[in-house]
């Protein structure tokens, strides 16, 4: 026998009890009316045990392009009924991650601990339609069993000497609820991205859905949330392709359409193995700190596992506008910091001046660095046209403004001193008088210094060099003309004559 599950046609009428966390309150709005039947609906479902990790981001945001791009809706659910390891702070790193990369969400964010009567009333409702079971066997009867099983060669795959015994040998004692999978043949699920895939129905065991004190199990629990919120597709990693057959046998018991599959293979770190702290994988939060613009973060993250011909760098309409399932890959992608920072370099590049200053402020506001003042940032703005083409973060754009962001005097640093010993301050003496009347043009500053270079019979960055280490006290900064202009001529002078006493 094969039992093949076959993708929905149509999304559930969307009824579910939603939760929205404001600090540790969870309240329940009234159920939204039902979605249309053609609606796409897909949903993010973190556990809050931790940071908001780099695969858990790109989860979120395949999630949120296919919803998107499609005119769906992109649910958020905590998935908490670990209480021991849940915590208000994680699922506020989840919020602020998915903040940061501009990831919103459709509706109240739904808490799964805040569901366990409901995932209770299912799980009867198997047992009560003989899709389910009572099993009172015990934990140490569980491990014999499974001791002898590996000594005689046999498999470990439990199976419950409770599944057909007769109701009135039930003891008074603790039980769990199993799901009644079946026992032979095979169970296929069709997937989106990992093609057609076939489980030995032999190896799938008689999965618990509720546990001895009366809470659901995670494989059940995801299985109604996702139901009952309407979800037409599971976009997720490839770690749940296996519990996708288990969860199915949920489906299949409840008499529920299933959503449309879609396993994404999880992501590598440079050497192939899977990505962990050892490659420097951070949470998402890190990626902000470290300065990486959010346009190129998600640019890069949809390029993880997913393409568009040959398209490495486009916009976030773009990317809307193409993802599609067909496009991801089987093979896991490898996480390569280089070309996250090519990417993020591009995009910094063509970013608009005021979305820029306004992410500016927030990379300063969750570094803990003060704010600009009216001052810096009017500088600042003034400068971005010279400033944005070479960085590739936002610590290397902010480093380059050095130049507005200071104050005179400036004290060089190490690189810009060796820039300014004697013989450089000398030339620099001389090629002052040249700009106090020159047109403050690119052109006129360029050709004055070319000019003043060919006199003094030396090459023009014999003058450029110490001119830029004068006016930002970096080696590092934009090109010294540009600065000229931006400055202006009076800050000019007052600069170099600073540097030259």
């Amino acid at each position: 026998m094969v039992t093949k599950f076959l993708p929905r046609a149509r999304a559930a009428a969307f009824t579910p009890a939603r939760a929205a966390f404001k600090g540790s309150e969870t309240h329940f709005p009234d159920p939204e009316p039902p979605m249309t039947a053609s609606q796409i609906v897909t949903r993010f479902a973190p556990s809050p045990t931790g940071f908001l990790h780099i695969g858990g981001a790109r989860t979120a945001l395949f999630n949120w392009l296919y919803a998107r791009g499609r005119g769906g809706k992109f649910l958020l659910r905590i998935e908490d009924t670990d209480r021991t390891r849940s915590t208000p702070e994680a699922t506020q790193a989840i919020l602020d991650g998915l903040a940061w990369l501009r990831l919103d969400h459709d509706g109240d964010i739904v808490s799964q601990h805040a569901r366990m009567d409901r995932h209770a009333e299912v799980a009867h409702a198997m047992l009560a339609s003989g899709h389910a079971y009572k099993c009172f066997s015990t934990q140490d009867e569980i491990a014999a069993f499974r001791d002898a099983a590996k000594a005689e060669g046999r498999s470990t795959l439990f199976r419950s000497p409770w599944r057909d015994a007769d109701p009135a040998t039930h003891p008074d004692a603790p039980f769990v609820i199993r799901v009644k999978a079946p026992e032979d043949g095979a169970t296929v699920i069709d997937d989106q991205v990992q093609g057609t895939v076939t489980f030995r129905n032999s190896e799938l065991d008689d999965m618990i859905c509720l546990r001895s004190d009366g809470t659901p199990t995670y494989m059940l629990a995801v299985v109604v949330d996702d139901h009952d919120m309407g979800v037409t597709h599971v976009i997720r990693g490839d770690d749940h392709l296996a519990n996708a057959a288990r969860q199915s046998l949920v489906y299949q018991a409840m008499g529920w359409d299933l959503p449309v599959w879609a396993h994404i293979p999880l992501i590598h770190g440079p050497d192939g193995k899977k990505l962990s702290k050892r490659h420097g994988a951070l949470g998402v939060e890190e990626y902000q700190r470290l300065g990486y613009p959010v346009d190129g973060m998600r640019n890069y993250l949809a390029r993880l596992g997913w393409s568009h011909g040959d398209d490495e760098v486009f916009t976030t309409q773009q990317a809307l506008d193409w993802f599609d399932l067909s496009g991801i890959g089987k093979s896991p992608a490898r996480f390569d910091f280089k070309k996250l920072e090519n990417i993020c370099g591009h995009h910094l590049a063509q970013s608009d001046d005021a979305a820029l200053l306004q992410e500016i402020d927030e990379f300063l506001g969750a570094t803990g660095a003060q704010a600009l003042t009216d001052s810096q940032r009017k500088g600042l703005g003034d400068a971005l046209y010279c400033l944005k083409e070479r960085s590739k973060t936002l610590p290397q754009l902010l480093e380059k403004a050095h130049f507005v962001l200071g104050e005179r005097p400036f004290t060089p640093d190490d690189k810009a001193a060796q820039a300014l010993d004697s013989v450089s301050r000398g030339i620099l003496s001389e090629l002052t008088p040249y700009f106090r009347d020159v047109s403050w043009s690119r052109n006129a500053l360029e050709e004055t210094a070319a000019t003043f270079a060919e006199r003094k019979e030396i090459k023009l960055g014999k003058v450029a060099q110490p001119l830029r280490a004068a006016l930002s006290g970096r080696a590092v900064s934009p090109s010294a003309f540009d600065m000229m202009l931006v400055i202006g001529r009076d800050e000019t002078l007052a600069r170099l004559a600073d540097a030259t006493d």
